[in-house]
């Protein structure tokens, strides 16, 4: 994309059409906030069966960053809501088939959320300005909802007086358990933490290696329904929990630091990890299969031998 050519045109049911150039936006009041995007589809690779759709993620679809941008709800009260508005849609650059069918991509977001002061039209991240795999010149930042929901290559914002029923809402993103389940929409990322393996690797299983004595354990933990308040750790599988320490947030939809000291001794062990957010949400032992592979927040099992 060309930014000194691009522009966004916000429409649909408002008083006031407008149309603003990336200029126009980044002269715009501007927020920073640092927020954790996580793909819906993270850890699909392993639930079992594994599930046949999209990309097959273990546990790497997950990031933070500091991103900057002017904030969305003061742009929707300069155009005006009428009062039947109901939904609004963003619409990205990115064109293709999907499902057999030839649509742009395009997520809504109800009035009451979209209105929310923290989402953010977003133009840099981390200082930078955006990079073209990250939407350049212009995206959505939802803080708390699962990637999908943070349209890239943004070009246009349209209000709705009707439920929005583009392909990447109603076919997509949506948890179902059968091929004739309408299923429920994929919508705030579900508590999850995850450990930084301690030790060395076997090539072949992934099991680690470590030698006994004083290790320190380190992870980090998110959700999208609240901060979290809580990390545990256990050794033995589940069978044990003892709180990990947390580092101080760096904000309500940022990812957090935790960390457990660790005096190991020789053996087999299962280290777990979970999450408790402020809405009073605990990390599963395990998902609950769908047929997408979505919201997989089963608490993370790391098998190590330490001798």
């Amino acid at each position: 994309m060309d930014g000194s050519t691009w522009s966004l045109r916000v429409g649909g049911r408002v008083e006031r059409p407008l149309e603003l150039t990336l200029a126009e936006l980044q002269a715009r009041p501007a927020e920073t906030h640092a927020v954790t995007l996580e793909c819906a589809g993270n850890g699909r690779a392993l639930l079992s069966p594994r599930p046949p759709a999209s990309q097959p993620w273990l546990s790497e679809a997950v990031g933070t960053a500091e991103w900057t941008g002017t904030p969305l709800a003061p742009l929707l009260d300069e155009a005006g809501l009428h009062p039947d508005a109901l939904e609004v849609v963003f619409t990205g650059l990115d064109r293709g088939v999907q499902g057999g069918v030839e649509h742009t991509y395009e997520r809504s977001l109800p009035v009451a959320e979209a209105l929310r002061d923290d989402i953010l039209l977003a133009y840099a991240v981390n200082a930078q300005p955006l990079p073209p795999q990250h939407g350049y010149p212009l995206r959505l930042i939802v803080p708390g909802w699962y990637g999908m929901t943070h349209v890239k290559w943004l070009a246009g914002i349209s209000v709705v007086d009707e439920p929005f029923r583009g392909w990447q809402q109603e076919e997509a993103y949506r948890f179902h358990v059968a091929e004739n389940d309408p299923g429920t929409p994929v919508t705030r990322m579900l508590p999850r933490a995850l450990l930084a393996p301690p030790g060395i690797p076997d090539f072949l299983t992934r099991s680690r290696y470590l030698d006994a004595g004083p290790c320190t354990i380190a992870g980090r933990a998110w959700s999208g329904w609240g901060a979290v308040e809580r990390v545990e750790l256990s050794i033995d599988g589940g069978e044990r929990w003892t709180d990990a320490v947390l580092d101080e947030p760096l904000a309500e939809f940022a990812w957090r630091g935790w960390t457990h000291a660790w005096d190991s001794s020789p053996g087999e062990y299962t280290l777990c990890c979970r999450a408790t957010d402020t809405a009073g949400n605990v990390q599963p032992t395990e998902a609950e299969w769908n047929l997408g592979g979505y919201c997989n927040n089963a608490v993370q099992r790391v098998h190590v031998t330490v001798a």
